[in-house]
């Protein structure tokens, strides 16, 4: 629990928040100049690397002073890291000026931010609208948790805006959705399904992982509440966990503060460290991995052990132009879809010199996946057929390796295939 934002000393210790050479951060900086200084909040040694300050608690000079701070937290004050510390608050800050939020709550991991949110908002009764093509960890919160407990869900093609009408009621409480699909990179008009939401008052939550925060407009266009698994991008060198739910300051306040200060699943402030160090470089890494996914879209298009490639960034996609007006890029990952199904899939993967097999995306290093067994392993195969997870699709996350490395080995690949 922390009171706004603030430039005043308190406590004693903290300079305050501020930024390059002592002046406050000032929303007419440019992206990459925000990563790199907003948030950030300096001790008394003026030091030019963010403090990590890993401690659980926080010392009071009077017993009037605690019962001050857990009656009502001023600026910059600090009870517990369950729900509230500095280092956490500069990763908070910063992803929020990043995203154009008002304000943001770091989590454990990106499915704390996911379930927190969705369970944080509904009651029994409630009704929410989703899109069908979601992470499986997402669809078990929803199909599982959510109903468990007495909350509705509907269930729709997401890029089908008519399914979008039909299901969203007067008594609709959240609409959900990835803005990019994982894994099968179908990607969702923000503003039609927010203006559909909002006209009977519903909340538009979007998981943005596979748009990023560099190049996402989400909330521009009309989303309510944005959750990002910092695992991916933000951290974007595979060292720590961590998530973060975007939104209005009454929002991430009065909504999520409480119920995870309850709950727990908050981020530690080494990862939040982490994840500050992460959003100094992300606009760099983020654009040079699209740059290099694009070659490789454009290298494989029509290759004949494909069956299909797919990114949402090459012409060949079906949304092509929605992609470039709403985000301008088509991210960092591209599918590919092989003949011949598991074995011939296996045998690509196998293949691979420079590109890792794992189930983590957004990272430095080029990572494939095979959903069908690894990430969506758990759906029937009338459900993945019907998300179009078939047994030869493979999810690249691209990184930012030489990108004629990487479509090398690609293309040797599929030739062992």
């Amino acid at each position: 629990m922390r009171g706004p934002l603030s430039l005043d000393r308190v406590g004693g210790f903290f300079m305050g928040v501020t930024c390059a050479k002592g002046r406050e951060m000032t929303q007419d900086w440019n992206t990459r100049t925000k990563l790199v200084h907003s948030g950030t909040r300096r001790s008394q040694y003026n030091e030019v690397s963010e403090a990590i300050f890993l401690t659980q608690g926080f010392v009071y000079e009077t017993a009037e002073q605690a019962e001050a701070r857990f009656i009502e937290a001023g600026p910059d004050e600090f009870i517990y890291a369950r729900y509230g510390n500095p280092t956490v608050a500069m990763f908070e800050e910063r992803i929020a000026a990043l995203e154009g939020a008002e304000d943001a709550f770091a989590t454990a991991s990106g499915m704390a931010a996911v379930s927190s949110t969705l369970i944080s908002m509904l009651r029994a009764g409630d009704h929410v609208v989703a899109a069908r093509a979601l992470f499986g960890s997402c669809l078990y919160v929803l199909e599982e948790i959510l109903c468990r407990y007495g909350v509705e869900v509907s269930f729709v093609d997401g890029t089908d805006i008519d399914q979008w009408r039909a299901a969203i009621r007067d008594d609709t409480k959240v609409v959900f959705f990835e803005t990019i699909a994982n894994p099968t990179l179908e990607v969702i008009d923000i503003q039609a399904v927010s203006d559909l939401a909002h006209k009977v008052g519903a909340a538009v939550l979007v998981d943005n992982v596979f748009a990023t925060p560099v190049f996402s407009k989400a909330i521009e266009q009309g989303a309510d509440v944005v959750i990002y698994s910092a695992t991916k991008h933000i951290d974007g060198q595979g060292r720590a966990l961590g998530g973060v739910i975007l939104g209005s300051r009454e929002f991430i306040r009065k909504t999520i503060e409480p119920y995870m200060k309850h709950t727990g699943g908050a981020m530690s402030p080494f990862s939040a460290w982490v994840m500050v160090k992460g959003l100094e470089t992300i606009d760099l890494r983020v654009r040079a991995q699209a740059h290099s996914a694009l070659a490789i879209a454009d290298a494989v298009q029509g290759h004949e052990k494909l069956l299909r490639g797919i990114y949402p960034g090459h012409k060949s996609h079906a949304q092509h132009d929605m992609v470039q007006k709403n985000l301008g890029s088509g991210g960092t990952v591209v599918a590919l879809d092989i003949k011949d199904g598991k074995d011939a899939a296996f045998r690509f993967l196998n293949a691979l010199e420079i590109v890792l097999i794992s189930n983590n995306l957004g990272d430095a290093k080029s990572i494939a996946t095979h959903p069908a067994t690894t990430t969506h392993q758990r759906l029937s195969d009338e459900q993945k057929e019907q998300l179009g997870i078939t047994p030869g699709l493979i999810r690249l996350s691209v990184g930012i390796e030489d990108t004629q490395d990487l479509i090398a080995d690609i293309l040797g690949a599929l030739d062992a295939v």
